[in-house]
């Protein structure tokens, strides 16, 4: 019996999401990032399947460009929805330093090396330090979840917002240097002074506008079927990019504000957009990284031209990551964070949290498509700064992400991770009750601290719905004690758990939106 052609692929394409979803226990077991893993995939693809990608091959470039700033769009989105305002407003100022000064600097001082390692033109030594300027998110708490710990203070939540925030900007000088480099009459130098504040701009106003009409649909629209309702969320996300870039906004920084916006107010069905759009920045991703990779060979990767060995591809690579790493990114983070409340051994450890992962490819094949237009120099230009940011990001994935929490230890900065017991109830808001579900934390300075749920008195209408008790749970009866790190499922509207938060639980941050 034939197999069909089809039918195999499909099998590939089932074995590529299975390999997606167990990513995680792979990793931890292999103590090997993610993003190794989704990468191999590809470049296994590429060089020993009859499944073909080229960097000469037009068609396939900008089959590639497509699906990486599709997926860029729905896990900057994904990244902002569950991002809280609360904690992005403590860590602002220095988050958009870094996001925007920062990436600047980055490139700038990475181009210098460029320059005078390679020999490579002031302007192309400056794409390809935009190019790598931003950090990815996914890559660094995929990390630090995957340790079981998690950083002290304020320091997630300035990463967190850093690389959410700062794909944009390296998206916004990669974009402006093709352009310029394309048509230099065209495109002058001095207007990135112009393009800059406006399209940031109209890509924050259009999130945000784009956010809160996304909230109101979800609202007022009365769908017939709740899974309409994941398809209005997808729609939000290409939306939110499409509108952005006709006039002539940053899609990706819209993206993320969209997310931002809808991830901080109330509106129905959230928690089911939430998990949802985790899941589908994760097929984005694993979509992403698979074909990017099968954009290179192996050989590409460790081939050794005639001139000697520091042609490499690989040893040039290893050469910028090294400068990136220990010069450039440590440089442009304490130029930013000179008057913020960091002290050193925080501003070392966010210097070294600096890992490049889906951005900087995404953004290398920006060039890549724009060179195949071109002459066969800036074609070649191309293919390299692609083969040389593949190697960085390797690099920095490796090498970062195998030290990032020896370093944090070492500066003692991590502290314990809580992995708690996921609830087993769970409160959907579907615009028809008013009341909302919190789990409370029971520390020391919990009132009802080895009392009985008869003697706390929780005011009515309030109810405890479940108690979570090391590892398990509950049902709760008047005489149950409460005990020290128990955790105390309420249900009862936002006015009420909020003063019940602030009376009996003083050591909860109530954050329910």
């Amino acid at each position: 019996m034939e197999i069909s052609e089809y039918a195999v692929n499909f099998l590939v394409l089932a074995a590529l999401l299975l390999y997606g979803v167990f990513s995680s226990r792979i990793s931890s077991r292999m103590n090997m990032p993610i993003l190794l893993l989704f990468l191999a995939a590809g470049i296994y693809l590429g060089s020993f399947t009859d499944i073909k990608f080229s960097m000469t091959d037009g068609p396939a470039v900008k089959f590639a460009n497509i699906i990486g700033t599709v997926a860029m769009a729905f896990i900057l989105y994904s990244g902002g929805l569950e991002t809280n305002i609360r904690n992005v407003r403590r860590i602002a100022l220095p988050g958009i330093l870094l996001s925007t000064v920062g990436v600047f600097g980055t490139a700038a001082l990475l181009s210098i090396a460029v320059h005078f390692l390679l020999g490579w033109s002031w302007m192309w030594s400056f794409m390809l330090g935009a190019v790598v300027s931003s950090t990815d998110a996914a890559a660094v708490f995929a990390i630090l979840r995957s340790k079981g710990v998690s950083l002290q203070g304020d320091l997630a939540s300035a990463l967190e917002f850093e690389s959410g925030s700062n794909d944009p900007m390296a998206a916004l000088l990669t974009i402006f240097m093709v352009s310029f480099l394309s048509d230099p009459a065209e495109k002058p130098l001095w207007m990135f002074a112009i393009e800059f504040p406006v399209r940031m701009g109209v890509g924050i106003g259009c999130g945000f506008l784009i956010g809160w009409a996304g909230k109101w649909l979800f609202n007022r629209a009365k769908l017939d079927y709740e899974g309409l309702y994941f398809v209005l969320g997808i729609a939000i996300v290409i939306a939110a990019y499409g509108v952005t870039e006709c006039i002539w906004g940053n899609g990706f920084m819209a993206a993320y504000c969209a997310g931002l916006t809808m991830g901080n107010t109330r509106y129905n069905y959230k928690k089911s957009q939430i998990r949802f759009n985790n899941g589908l920045a994760w097929l984005m991703q694993v979509a992403m990284f698979t074909v990017l990779g099968m954009l290179v060979t192996f050989n590409d990767l460790i081939a050794i031209p005639g001139k000697g060995l520091f042609n490499a591809v690989w040893v040039r690579g290893l050469l910028l990551a090294a400068a990136l790493m220990f010069v450039a990114r440590p440089l442009a983070v304490f130029l930013c964070l000179i008057k913020s409340k960091f002290n050193i051994r925080e501003r070392l450890l966010i210097s070294w949290v600096g890992l490049r992962g889906a951005a900087p490819i995404v953004l290398a094949t920006f060039p890549l498509a724009a060179g195949l237009t071109g002459n066969a120099e800036k074609s070649e230009n191309a293919v390299q700064l692609f083969n040389l940011v593949f190697c960085m990001v390797i690099a920095s994935v490796i090498i970062q992400g195998r030290t990032l929490m020896p370093f944090a230890r070492l500066l003692k900065l991590d502290s314990p991770l809580q992995d708690k017991a996921r609830m087993p109830l769970e409160l959907e808001d579907t615009g028809s009750l008013d009341s909302i579900m919190h789990e409370f934390e029971v520390d020391a300075n919990s009132l009802c601290l080895e009392k009985t749920l008869a003697e706390i008195k929780i005011p009515h209408p309030a109810r405890v719905m479940l108690i979570r008790r090391e590892g398990k749970f509950i049902m709760p009866q008047g005489d149950t004690k409460i005990l020290l790190n128990d955790g105390l499922l309420i249900m009862g509207d936002h006015g009420l758990l909020h003063k019940l938060a602030q009376s009996h639980f003083p050591g909860n941050d109530f954050l329910e939106n």
